[in-house]
């Protein structure tokens, strides 16, 4: 559910036709807002917002865009951009020695755990996938995009592979460390 609640803002722009980019990109920004509200009413520091406010200032930029200009050719490109943010906003999560992915671990792993090897670097190797991932969607949307199928069936499945496959790893790999973990505990 966490990582649902972290990409909800994504999720939002992406169901909303394309034809109403600029209003998807505004209730995409007030679905990210709402979201670092809640959060931050509940204790979160924003270190555990870090893809949730990157999605905030993407989605503000995007809207001043789209509705600046409904025609831009910023639209072909919307889900490539999408991408390549959060391909940025991981990679420089992992830069500044905070993985996105902590703070969403964070909110089901019990405290006494947060300040370990293991499960820092554990974080470290799931946000590096994402950030390949999101980095590998954005080139392949662009290419989508500059082959005039910018908002198609086809670039639908690449975003959604773009989420399901790190997804995917991300639950296996836990599953594994925590296996693993529980064969040095015995």
């Amino acid at each position: 559910m966490s990582y649902l609640r972290t990409f909800l803002p994504w999720i939002v722009f992406a169901v909303i036709p394309s034809d109403d980019w600029q209003w998807g990109a505004l209730i995409a920004l007030m679905v990210a807002v709402g979201i670092i509200a809640r959060e931050k009413r509940s204790g979160s520091g924003f270190d555990a917002l870090i893809a949730e406010s990157g999605s905030a200032v993407f989605f503000a930029v995007l809207a001043a865009v789209a509705f600046a200009d409904p025609h831009s050719g910023v639209h072909d490109y919307s889900a490539a951009l999408s991408s390549g943010t959060l391909a940025v906003v991981a990679g420089v999560s992992l830069a500044i020695g905070r993985p996105f992915t902590l703070g969403i671990a964070k909110r089901t792993t019990p405290r006494e755990l947060w300040g370990l090897k293991p499960f820092i670097r554990t974080n470290v190797v799931i946000t590096a996938v994402w950030t390949a991932a999101f980095a590998l969607t954005a080139v392949v949307l662009a290419l989508v995009a500059r082959a005039g199928h910018g908002h198609s069936a086809p670039a639908t499945l690449v975003q959604i592979a773009g989420f399901a496959v790190p997804m995917v790893f991300t639950v296996r790999y836990v599953a594994h460390v925590q296996a693993k973990a529980a064969q040095v505990a015995r």
